[in-house]
């Protein structure tokens, strides 16, 4: 028998037993392999990226410990890879650090908190997802100055709070688990007595702050009157123009070229969102630099028009490589990488965006790449970590956990999970202890890898935009 359809005890059990062979104390490992080189993992990326700009993708990681942090998925890969399992696998972020977490607009229009960032997903064991976003919470809380005790409170409160939540879940129905989402305001609500005056009101600016980029913002911010029209401004090396970066081609070879992909990808799509999309015209596209791991591979903003200039849309279409997780959990199922990306997506998130969807196309340089392309801007926020004082630090650990294990209830044994983690208390302690010892080996590959930028190893941009 399937082992989701097994009795709730039955699965349960499974967890109680691969915890006796897998103990929760044991993820506080932290294994070194005497070859690892962060230095090399992040340069080996380079030949797939666009040469111009991954100088600014080095400079960007070079700015902190946390920012070095966001952008080596690659290396941490290959650490998670040593530590132990329990063999519960979920459809994993790939990338749950702190960051990748933020508001958006559901297609009900209600603010939503979700995981925002996918680029990485792949099934794989849940310990992965839960110590990098454990992790996380200690190098920002160390680059925020709080002290030691402060930063572990808030590493353990963000632990305890996937813990329970997994807990929660095993205990309710699926089409409960399917359903249960963040709204926003409603969390507002309910938070109301745990924010202090100075943390309420900044998490009501970003809230503000959300709910006013959509696509006429992008429209005043990105764009620029031009012989009667509008087109998407120049202003390099952030946002080139396709027309600038290929100047041989003409508008009318441009536009059929990018028309002939839209087409492909609408095609894709669901009977009426296909229709949405094809009833706007194509105005303009530019490359537009994105993130921080995510510099140097191709990222495109597309200008559309729909019933006139007042409505606009805009679609970010980004590069979807293999998984920085593929070489240790296999490559994806799908047809390709962008249909990975999207799957991973649609299973995981408990809205998502209607114009969500994936294209392969054969760039200008005659290489066949794989896309996926979502929405630029429709209502998306983040709170600032940098702001945050110890309490919200680990308030908003609180907040992420909840939503890492609502997704992986989505996709993961739930209950076995649960099962595994009925520990009395033990797992948050180690996971904990995993995630300061990995500060420390973070903060010695920022420095290692600063060193390489140094001596010109690696090159970086001086004074690289953000």
């Amino acid at each position: 028998m399937d082992r989701q359809f097994l009795a709730p005890a039955e699965r349960f059990g499974l967890g109680v037993e691969a915890r006796r062979r897998v103990p929760a104390e044991s993820h506080a490992e932290l294994p070194l392999d005497a070859a690892r080189d962060p230095v090399r993992v992040l340069a080996d990326q380079i030949p797939s990226r666009v040469a111009e700009l991954v100088p600014i993708r080095h400079a960007r990681m070079m700015a902190s410990p946390f920012a070095f942090y966001r952008g080596g998925a690659a290396v941490m890969a290959g650490d998670l890879a040593r530590t132990p399992v329990s063999g519960f696998d979920v459809q994993l972020c790939g990338d749950a650090h702190l960051s990748n977490f933020g508001m958006f607009a559901s297609p009900e229009r209600r603010l939503v908190f979700d995981i925002n960032d996918f680029d990485e997903t792949l099934p794989g064991p849940w310990e992965w997802d839960v110590k990098r976003l454990a992790a996380s919470i200690a190098v920002a809380g160390r680059q925020n100055g709080f002290p030691r005790k402060k930063v572990r409170a808030a590493v353990v409160a963000t632990v305890r709070g996937y813990q329970e939540t997994v807990a929660h879940f095993a205990g309710l129905g699926n089409l409960e688990v399917w359903y249960a989402k963040v709204d926003v305001l409603a969390l507002r609500e309910q938070l109301a007595g745990e924010l202090g005056k100075r943390a309420a009101k900044r998490l009501d600016k970003a809230i503000d702050r959300a709910r006013r980029r959509d696509h006429r913002h992008s429209l005043e911010k990105l764009t620029e009157a031009v012989d009667g029209g509008r087109r998407i401004v120049d202003a390099p090396p952030l946002v080139v123009r396709v027309g600038t970066l290929v100047p041989e081609a003409g508008p009318a070879q441009i536009r059929t070229a990018i028309e002939a992909v839209l087409q492909d990808y609408a095609g894709r799509l669901e009977p009426g969102r296909r229709e949405l999309v094809r009833s706007y015209e194509f105005v303009d596209m530019a490359r537009k630099v994105v993130g921080v791991g995510s510099v140097g591979t191709r990222c495109w903003i597309v200008y559309l028009r729909g019933r006139d200039d007042l409505d606009p849309l805009f679609l970010q279409v980004k590069e979807a490589q293999p998984s920085v997780l593929a070489a240790y959990l296999g490559h994806t199922a799908e047809e390709n990488e962008g249909a990975r990306v999207v799957s991973g997506q649609r299973i995981v998130q408990a809205t998502g965006d209607v114009f969500l969807g994936w294209a392969r196309t054969v760039g200008m340089d005659g290489v066949r790449r794989d896309f996926y392309v979502r929405q630029l801007n429709d209502w998306k926020g983040s709170v600032d970590v940098a702001e945050m004082i110890p309490e919200g630090l680990a308030l908003y650990g609180r907040l992420c956990a909840w939503t890492l294990a609502r997704a992986h209830a989505r996709s993961g044994d739930r209950v076995a999970v649960a099962g595994y983690l009925d520990d009395g208390g033990a797992f948050p302690g180690a996971v904990t202890d995993f995630a300061e010892a990995y500060a420390d080996r973070n903060e010695r590959d920022h420095a290692a890898f600063s060193d390489a930028v140094g001596r010109g190893d690696l090159l970086a941009a001086e004074g690289a935009p953000a």
